[in-house]
C-alpha cells in the first residue's frame, strides 16, 4: 500500500509517499504544475512497488490538471473534501499549517480510508465540466440582475415604469420584450412626440422587425401610460446613450446565461441520472442540471444524512450528559451553490401547488405548523434532496442489474 498525498496550490504542489505505520516512501517535495515535472512524477509513482492510490484535496480547481493526467496514465487518483481532511486526527497538540505538513496528513488520510476511496472516472470529467458551466452560469446570472436594475434605475429617469408593461419569459436568444424595447423607445418622448396612430403603425413594424406578437391593445396601452409620465433626463444623445449602453450589456450577459443554460442541458444529458433527475417535480432545464453538477456522483455519499450533510441543510447536533438540545440550527457547512439551487427548487414547488406531490405535501404540513419561511424551506430542502437520493440510487442500480 502506498499512499500519495498531494497538496495542491496554484502553480505547484507539495507531494510525499507514505507507507502503513509512517513509513516514508518517498519525502515531500515540490512538483511544478508543468508537462515534464507531472510527466516525472508519475513514472517515479508508477516505479514503486505495490499498489498506489493518490489523495488530492478538492479545492479551487488546480487539482483537476493533475488529476486529469494521473487518470490518463491509469493511475488510481481521487479528490476528497477538503472538510474531511482538516476533521482528520493529526494526533498532535501542536498546530502546524505548511504544505509539507498538509500532504502528510492527505496521505495519512488515504491510508487510513484506503477501502473507501473512489477513483477518478472519464465521467468525472463531464461532472467536473457540467460543475464550473453552473459556476460561470450563477456568476453571469447575478450580473445580469444587477446589469437589469440598473437599467431599470435609468428608464425611471426616462420612462418612468416601462418595464412593468411588458410580459414573457427571456427567449432562447437571450433577448426579452421590454429590453428590446427600450433600445428603440429609450424615452417617454419617443412614444408622445408621435400621434397615436403614428405610434401604433410604428410599433407594428418594430414587432415585426424583432419577432413579437403584433398588438393594437398593446401600443394603445403604452402611449396613453407615456403621455402622462414625468422624466428626469432630457431626450438628447447623452441620454440615448446611456440607455442603449445600457441595453447592450444586459442583452449581452442574456445571450451568455442562456447559452450557458444551453450547454449545461446538453451535458447534463450525457450522466446516467439524467432521466429520473428531470422527471422529479419542480426539476427543469435549469435547475436539473444545476443540481446535478452541485451533487456530483450520488454513489460517493454513503447515506442520505451524507448528502444533506453535504449540502448543509441537516439539523445541527448538541448534547452533552443529561442535556440535549431539541431546536437546533442547520449546519450550512456544506455546498452554498447547492443550498441555493435547492431553494429555488422549494420556490418552484411553492408557485406551481403540485398535487399529491410528497415535497410539496411535506412543505405543506410544516407551514401548517406556523413554521418561519426559512425553517420550512430548509425542511423541504432536506426532503427533496432524501427523495433525490433514493430515487437516482434506485435507477442507478437498476441500469447496473440489467
Amino acid at each position: 500500500m502506498n499512499a500519495v498525498g498531494i497538496d495542491v496550490s496554484k502553480g505547484k504542489s507539495t507531494v510525499v509517499i507514505l507507507r502503513p505505520f509512517g513509513e516514508i516512501v518517498v519525502s515531500p517535495y515540490e512538483v511544478k504544475h508543468t508537462d515534464s515535472e507531472i510527466t516525472a512524477l508519475i513514472k517515479r509513482i508508477k516505479a514503486i512497488d505495490g499498489e498506489t492510490r493518490i489523495v488530492m484535496e478538492h479545492t479551487g480547481h488546480y487539482y483537476e490538471q493533475l488529476l486529469i493526467r494521473f487518470a490518463e496514465a491509469g493511475l488510481f487518483a481521487t479528490a476528497v473534501n477538503p472538510k474531511l481532511i482538516k476533521d482528520f486526527s493529526t494526533n498532535s497538540l501542536r498546530k502546524v499549517k505548511t504544505d509539507k505538513a498538509d500532504s502528510v496528513k492527505i496521505a495519512r488520510y488515504a491510508l487510513d480510508r484506503w477501502d473507501e476511496l473512489i477513483p477518478y472516472t472519464e465521467i468525472d470529467g463531464l461532472r467536473s465540466q457540467l460543475k464550473q458551466l453552473n459556476r460561470q452560469f450563477v456568476f453571469y446570472t447575478k450580473n445580469k440582475t444587477a446589469l437589469k436594475n440598473n437599467l431599470i434605475t435609468l428608464m425611471d429617469q426616462t420612462f418612468p415604469g416601462i418595464n412593468a408593461l411588458f410580459t414573457g419569459a427571456t427567449r432562447p436568444d437571450g433577448s426579452q420584450h421590454w429590453v428590446d424595447f427600450v433600445e428603440t423607445y429609450w424615452h417617454a418622448d419617443c412614444v408622445r412626440k408621435m400621434s397615436k396612430n403614428a405610434f401604433i403603425t410604428h410599433y407594428g413594424k418594430w414587432c415585426g422587425k424583432h419577432g413579437y406578437k403584433k398588438s393594437t391593445k398593446k401600443p394603445e396601452q403604452v402611449y396613453m401610460y407615456a403621455k402622462d409620465l414625468v422624466c428626469v433626463l432630457p431626450k438628447d444623445e447623452t441620454t440615448k446613450m446611456l440607455v442603449q449602453q445600457a441595453v447592450e450589456q444586459v442583452r449581452v450577459v442574456s445571450a451568455a446565461i442562456e447559452h450557458y443554460r444551453s450547454q449545461m442541458n446538453s451535458i447534463a444529458s450525457k450522466l446516467p441520472e439524467y432521466e429520473v433527475v428531470m422527471g422529479m417535480t419542480g426539476i427543469g432545464i435549469s435547475l436539473g442540471p444545476q443540481l446535478m453538477a452541485e451533487i456530483g456522483d450520488i454513489k460517493r455519499f454513503s447515506h442520505k444524512g451524507a448528502l444533506t450533510a453535504y449540502a448543509g441543510v441537516d439539523p445541527g447536533v448538541n448534547q452533552s450528559g443529561m442535556y440535549n438540545q431539541i431546536s437546533k440550527r442547520t449546519t450550512k457547512r456544506g455546498s452554498a451553490e447547492l443550498r441555493r439551487t435547492l431553494y429555488m427548487v422549494a420556490e418552484v414547488l411553492l408557485k406551481t401547488k403540485p398535487k399529491d406531490d410528497p415535497v410539496y405535501m411535506f412543505l405543506c404540513k410544516k407551514r401548517a405548523e406556523g413554521k418561519p419561511y426559512f425553517v420550512y424551506m430548509t425542511a423541504t430542502a432536506n426532503k427533496f434532496l432524501r427523495v433525490y437520493y433514493g430515487k437516482v440510487n434506485e435507477y442507478l442500480d437498476s441500469i447496473v442489474e440489467k
